[in-house]
């Protein structure tokens, strides 16, 4: 089994919450590992680690969460497959006593599982490295919003507590890792981050091979999604706003799922002049997403707060009730207030 032949060390503020959370898992005997609606690359990568760690240590952990996973990301499922109760965490979550809730803090992201967490009131760990006080119930924690990931988080909880790092939890990491940095262009690629990456790739993660997976594989519908949205494009070039909105159905009609929406904000933020780029969807819940991001100092994790949203400085988002118009409106309003000061 390969292994890091390099450590990176653990920044101090983050070793006692990586004690505690480590602790409190070897003390469990059923873990339920849980992520945001609509899991991304950083809260799959970090969930799935997690299960390579634990099962390492003699842990049963399962994940149970609120939609399936991305197709983008099966590779990492597969090997873990029988530990998947997405699709009926009822029994899972009756049976647990302990929850770990990754890359979220907050209760009203987790869907239909909310209630059921709620009710239960057991020792709820978190790892994020979200800037939000958390609505979960009580329970140690790992959070630290100078992380550039939760996979990140991951990778220090097993370092702090001398869990071996093996190929496929490394893999798992570094996908995390990966896609929270937008293939480390982002501004959250710190030095340290690509520390990490690199003591991963000693475990004997193949880079080349991860991004193919997760970057340059996609069906017909994806792109054809793509070509779509991207027909919405708006520009207002002279206060530096580009926007985009997804027709409704589409991905219904392109026989997708809304993680083939990754990404395609960024295309509003690479046009010359950009300094916030939005897009705009209908969930399933009937409310508006809004996917929030920027360029140069303009924070639009701070800017999303008046929305009920929240993220990172560049990247942020909210949920709003109302139809895709008015909800549209709302926000350039906003923004074009905002960017005219």
């Amino acid at each position: 089994m390969n292994q890091p032949t390099h450590l990176e060390p653990v920044p101090a503020n983050r070793i006692e919450g990586a004690r505690a959370v480590g602790q409190a898992l070897l003390n469990a005997s059923r873990i339920v590992m849980t992520t945001h609606v609509n899991a991304d690359g950083d809260g799959m990568g970090s969930e799935i680690a997690l299960v390579h760690l634990l099962r390492a240590a003699g842990r049963n952990v399962v994940i149970a969460n609120p939609t399936p996973a991305p197709d983008r990301y099966r590779f990492l499922m597969d090997p873990v497959m029988d530990c998947d109760r997405t699709g009926q965490p009822g029994s899972a979550i009756k049976s647990a006593d302990l929850f770990l809730v990754l890359d979220i803090a907050d209760l009203s992201r987790l869907g239909a599982l909310a209630e059921a967490i709620r009710q239960r009131n057991i020792t709820t760990a978190c790892i994020d490295h979200h800037l939000s006080p958390g609505t979960l119930p009580a329970g140690p924690r790992l959070v630290d919003a100078e992380a550039s990931a939760t996979a990140e988080l991951v990778y220090d909880l097993a370092v702090v507590n001398g869990w071996p790092i093996d190929a496929n939890a490394a893999q798992a990491m570094y996908v995390g890792l990966l896609t929270d940095t937008g293939g480390f262009r982002f501004g959250n690629t710190r030095p340290r981050v690509l520390r990490v990456a690199a003591s991963l790739l000693e475990a004997g993660v193949h880079p080349e091979r991860v991004y193919e997976l997760v970057y340059a594989t996609a069906s017909e519908g994806r792109i054809r999604l793509t070509a779509e949205v991207l027909n919405t494009l708006e520009v207002e070039p002279d206060i530096g706003l580009s926007w985009l909105t997804v027709p409704e159905g589409a991905i219904e009609r392109h026989k997708v799922s809304a993680d083939d929406l990754d990404g395609l904000v960024e295309h509003a933020r690479s046009i010359q002049g950009t300094r916030v780029a939005l897009l705009f969807r209908v969930l399933a819940n009937g409310k508006v997403k809004v996917s929030f991001r920027s360029i140069g100092d303009f924070d639009v994790a701070e800017f999303a707060h008046q929305f009920g949203g929240g993220g990172h400085a560049k990247a942020a988002g909210a949920s709003m009730a109302g139809d895709v118009a008015s909800v549209r409106a709302q926000v350039l309003d906003a923004a074009r207030k905002a960017l005219a000061q």
